[in-house]
């Protein structure tokens, strides 16, 4: 394990005075006592994860394409809503993990002593309550799905991770939060329930493999999550309105011929399509092999990581599919950020 150097502050309850003073974590101990804004700055970025943040604007922006509507003001809404509930989670997981990482991961902010407890469990119920508030802003609709989206993350969070049915939980509330945009655009759900599905499978993917990041375990979760990748990548390349124009063409009759220019329009959609699913699979497929080889922990957090960071060009793709073409340009160029910002603080 790399040797990190790490922010240690005085001892609290001790009569010591606080001061900041640098020190070697070689055994394994946490910081505590955190006095610098910086060093507080940088506990509550671990904590609420924030490079994962860039994964999330896609789903309400691939919803809003599913049901064939352009972003609008209550798209924002909804994004809004789907960042602060995705942060409520990640506060929320670290608060519930509190033991457990005590003894597996030691340096996280609240078992270091960086972050209180009752600090990050407030941080979760504001976070929660802030999301509602901006769901029922956009509409009786959004507000009817950010609700369960709301209940899934808290069950998750505080008793089905643990479960068989936490990656089940886990991928509802991605499919969920993708429901959510085209609620919030529209007021309507049923087309973007395919999208939902293929996304919410990909992050049941992930969370499989991320349940023995701390410690290892087998290859067959890995293994899963790349068969579920050239899967999923060949749904969602995979364009059922072909289909639907060759029996519109039967219809029309053997003579007819399809309105000028109407093929050259699907083309650069399905390039688009075609090399955003590429970029999906390239994020994923050697991080997810690799963990197949060696199921180590780092090197399943690093497949996790990758799993998280593809949820992008996968949100990308699906709306591209939709003809969503510069909202699915959009979406894929948070991807880099995402990656420049995640060498900085750990998505997992």
């Amino acid at each position: 394990m790399r040797r990190r150097e790490r922010p240690r502050g005085g001892s609290g309850g001790t009569g010591d005075t606080p001061h900041e003073e640098r020190e070697e974590d070689a055994g394994g101990t946490a910081p505590r006592g955190c006095t610098s804004r910086p060093a507080r700055v940088r506990a509550w970025a671990e904590l609420l994860r924030l490079p994962a943040l860039f994964s999330v604007p896609g789903d309400a922006l691939a919803g809003t394409a599913a049901v064939g509507a352009p972003p609008n003001a209550r798209t924002l809404l909804a994004i809004g809503s789907s960042l602060c509930l995705y942060e409520a989670g990640m506060a929320l997981n670290d608060w519930a993990d509190r033991d457990v990482d005590a003894v597996e991961r030691p340096h996280r902010p609240l078992p270091s002593g960086r972050i209180r407890p009752a600090a990050a469990l407030t941080a979760a119920c504001a976070l929660t309550g802030a999301g509602l508030a901006l769901a029922a802003r956009a509409g009786r609709p959004a507000l009817a799905v950010a609700a369960p989206l709301a209940a899934t993350v808290w069950a998750y969070d505080l008793t089905l991770k643990h479960t068989p049915a936490g990656p089940v939980a886990m991928g509802a509330a991605r499919g969920l939060d993708l429901l959510l945009g085209a609620a919030a655009t529209t007021g309507r759900t049923r087309q973007a329930l395919p999208s939902a599905a293929l996304l919410g499978t990909h992050t049941l993917a992930v969370t499989t493999v991320s349940r023995q990041e701390a410690q290892g375990g087998s290859p067959l979760a890995p293994l899963a999550a790349l068969a579920t990748t050239a899967l999923l990548t060949r749904a969602v390349t995979h364009r059922p309105s072909d289909h639907r124009g060759a029996a519109a063409h039967g219809l029309l009759g053997p003579r007819a011929t399809p309105p000028p220019g109407a093929a050259l329009g699907r083309k650069p959609t399905a390039h688009l399509t075609t090399a955003l699913a590429a970029a999906y699979v390239a994020a994923t497929a050697r991080p997810y092999f690799h963990a197949t080889l060696n199921p180590s922990p780092p090197l399943t957090q690093r497949a996790v990581g990758a799993g998280i960071r593809a949820t992008i060009p996968l949100q990308a793709t699906l709306t591209a599919r939709s003809k969503g073409t510069a909202t699915a340009l959009l979406i894929a160029a948070l991807a880099p950020l995402g990656a420049r910002f995640a060498k900085k603080v750990s998505v997992t």
